[in-house]
């Protein structure tokens, strides 16, 4: 990677007065603690159980323990100046079975999350899903089932109730596409089902939970701002074969449009709602498109597609040009691609838009002197950043920025392997450590706060 287009302090004093920045984590990846105080199974509790299917045989079982540390990480979220913190609640932890009984020491954890937050000077976000569906909901189908979204409005209910007196930023599900995509097609997520039906009707599910989800929020939250997070990336063909860009096209209406076109738009991009018609029920899409008061990204680069003739739906993963610069886990980096992104989101929705993940993988390890160097990391935030500056500039809405992510974690699939954290952790004995690139996002906060 080439070195930073601009220092932090340059950089910061490039964005309007009353642009927000922030750090996220989610509930499973961080938390740890996942047989205390009354929380039962997640399909990833399954998934991580299961041989083969998590690198290293990892699980979220203990991850960061912010489940009893979480005070000293908002301290260090403090320290750094962040104004916003992106969290989830954790549905088994709150409704241990997913529906019925409410478990009152899970309530207590995220009052003591948002109480602290709050008393830190940083604004809480709460999303409702990131991931962790109760597995006693998956043994009745799960998203396969359209009663799962009426149940995910009975939690989402809960939450805004116990917290609307306090949160005021919600959001209802972070990268649908994600978990759908890889849950039902390709075996890389929980619930690991390769089914196109399962696949068309987790969809649709999802999407109608998200508009019951925004309706129950509003009515019990007053002042509230809501909306979803998806990943939005542009999908290039590999090569430019009729093959090729065939599946690029169909990947990228699952992965780009699949959500934000019926939320806000309301309808399906047109190959997908070919598919998704006969899940459909009279009243569903006015029942999802509802106002939503931001849009949420996750962006980290672009995706290469190709034909893949093994995957249900004839699409596949390729590989970006050899000369193309890649993070440790060999995402390609393309700031560019990230400043097109945010212009065509703002032309296309016409919402504020909030970036609520963007961050690199590096290999990161402390020195002799226990010190934290991750100039990889640093560029990569560096080069993004700008990208975000010049796409404000050129008109794009963006209103704040929120880096992948606050803490090394437990990454999904890949276990512990990959670290995108601003803060080191050491898995073995927890031990926080800041790395360089805190230290940068901290200088990049203080300089814009200085000018707003």
């Amino acid at each position: 990677m080439s070195k930073p287009v601009r220092s932090a302090q340059e950089l910061g004093r490039g964005f309007p007065a009353g642009f927000r920045w922030g750090a996220s984590t989610s509930a499973y990846q961080v938390e740890g603690a996942v047989a205390e105080d009354g929380r039962m199974p997640s399909i990833w509790d399954i998934r991580c159980k299961t041989k083969g299917k998590v690198h290293n045989g990892d699980t979220g079982d203990v991850a960061c323990d912010h489940y009893h540390r979480y005070a000293e990480d908002i301290a260090l979220m403090r320290d750094a100046g962040l104004q916003i913190y992106r969290f989830s609640t954790a549905w088994p932890r709150i409704l241990p079975r997913g529906r019925g009984a409410v478990n009152p020491a899970g309530l207590d954890f995220y009052d003591r999350i948002v109480d602290a937050t709050l008393a830190a000077g940083i604004e809480p976000w709460l999303c409702l899903y990131h991931w962790d569906l109760p597995q006693r909901l998956e043994d009745l189908g799960g998203w396969t089932n359209r009663d799962c979204a009426f149940w995910f409005a009975d939690y989402a209910t809960v939450v805004a109730r116990r917290f609307g007196d306090r949160v005021k930023n919600f959001v209802t599900f972070n990268e649908s596409c994600v978990f759908t995509i890889f849950g039902y097609s390709n075996d890389w997520a929980a619930p690991g089902v390769i089914d196109r039906v399962a696949h068309l009707k987790a969809t649709h599910h999802v999407n109608l939970a998200h508009g019951l989800g925004v309706d129950v929020v509003r009515d019990w939250v007053k002042d509230v701002s809501i909306g979803c997070v998806h990943n939005n990336q542009q999908v290039i063909p590999e090569s430019e074969t009729p093959e090729n860009r065939a599946a690029a096209s169909l990947l990228d209406e699952f992965w780009n449009r699949a959500f934000p076109d019926p939320q806000n738009l309301g309808h399906y991009p047109p190959q997908l709602a070919a598919l998704v018609e006969p899940y459909v029920q009279a009243g569903d899409m006015a029942r999802i498109c509802r106002p939503c008061d931001f849009f949420g990204l996750n962006h980290y680069g672009p995706i290469f597609a190709k034909a893949d003739p093994k995957n249900i739906w004839g699409f596949g993963w390729g590989s970006a040009p050899e000369d193309a610069d890649k993070s440790d886990m060999g995402w390609p980096i393309f700031p560019e691609k990230f400043t097109e992104e945010l212009l065509d989101l703002t032309r296309r929705y016409r919402l504020p838009i909030y970036v609520a993940e963007n961050g690199c993988n590096t290999g990161d390890v402390p020195d002799a002197a226990g010190v934290v160097n991750d100039p990889k990391r640093i560029v990569f935030l560096s080069r993004y950043v700008e990208a975000m500056r010049v796409a404000i500039a050129q008109g794009a809405n963006v209103r704040g920025y929120m880096v992948w992510s606050l803490l090394d974690n437990f990454e999904w699939g890949s276990g512990y392997g990959n670290r995108f954290g601003i803060i080191h952790v050491d898995f073995e004995t927890l031990k926080r450590t800041p790395k360089a690139s805190y230290g940068w996002y901290r200088d990049l906060i203080a300089a814009h706060r200085a000018t707003a």
